[in-house]
């Protein structure tokens, strides 16, 4: 595998479909607008949104089954280069509905096909071939992989002189401190998981990602809090970033989005104040597009400029 600055890894992708309805009655069949599909999954996504900012990426990601080369061909359409490890089983679907009468939006999602021992080692494998200057795990985990999958990978960046990103939760993450990551993206509540509390409240927020930089689990740790924000701690500063008000139509990839927007940042050689606002200009942005379809460049350009000041 060629040398590229920023790799993403989707070890769970989604072919993911969305549509629109009038009226959710049960036992009563409801007819749906024509679906919209689109590539997804954590590192896909963030694949997506780097090529929105202008920048590049390899995408790794597994793929199987007619959802498999669907997926392929709708990451093509994007422009982004990638190499999909093939599985036996089908890549799996999300999907999303918004009842026009309501305005509710209902997400439905479906576990990943099982990953076996011979795939699992062509995905390790990949990645220790790549010389990435940035690495980024982002997703959940499929059937088959064990918790300490996403630790496999932090030793491969680690061997590599990658800077890795990670954004999952739960044991995987817990374990990826263990060997430790450049940047990790936890919520509020993942973060006082990860550190044994039961919940953590905003001024807490610092001194609880500061434990977790101190013992080694990451250099960078960006909090998401929703819809007041998020903070970028390090061992010596603390960005807080509030989120701009715009009118949200969905919160699919936002998180992602997010991710990708510092990334992109980083990889730009942005300023830590840059690469949080980045994050949560594009995180916001994908907030004003229904369904799966991401940001548009203007809209996290626009939110960007004026959180610049804040």
């Amino acid at each position: 595998m060629n040398s590229h600055d920023i790799i993403t890894l989707t070890v769970n992708p989604a072919l993911d479909k969305s549509t629109h309805f009038k009226g959710l009655v049960a036992e009563q069949k409801i007819r749906c607008s024509e679906p919209r599909f689109d590539a997804g999954g954590g590192g896909i996504n963030v694949s997506k949104a780097i090529s929105r900012l202008g920048g590049k990426s390899l995408a790794v990601f597994t793929s199987g089954g007619p959802m498999g080369k669907m997926l392929e061909e709708l990451v093509t359409k994007e422009t982004i280069e990638f190499k999909a490890i093939p599985i036996q089983t089908w890549t799996r679907e999300s999907f999303v509905a918004v009842d026009e009468n309501t305005n509710s939006q209902y997400r439905f999602g479906f576990t990943g096909g099982e990953i076996t021992a011979d795939e699992e080692k062509a995905v390790l494998e990949a990645l220790s071939k790549s010389k990435a200057k940035f690495l980024v795990a982002s997703g959940s985990l499929n059937e088959g992989l064990s918790s300490d999958f996403y630790q496999k990978v932090a030793e491969i960046a680690k061997a590599s002189n990658s800077k890795l990103i990670v954004d999952t939760s739960g044991e995987a993450l817990k374990k990826v401190l263990e060997t430790g990551a450049y940047l990790i993206k936890p919520n509020v509540g993942e973060l006082a998981k990860l550190i044994g509390v039961e919940r953590l409240e905003m001024e807490e927020v610092n001194e609880a990602a500061k434990k977790i930089i101190a013992k080694g689990g990451a250099e960078i740790v960006v909090v998401s809090l929703g819809p007041q924000g998020a903070v970028l701690v390090t061992k010596d500063d603390y960005e807080y970033v509030p989120a701009p008000n715009v009118a949200k139509k969905s919160t699919v990839g936002a998180g992602d989005s997010m991710v990708g927007g510092m990334v992109w940042a980083l990889s730009q050689n942005k300023s830590l104040k840059e690469v949080i606002r980045w994050g949560v200009a594009c995180g916001s942005a994908a907030t004003m597009n229904e369904g799966t379809q991401l940001f548009k460049f203007e809209d996290a350009n626009r939110l960007f400029e004026w959180l610049k000041n804040k």
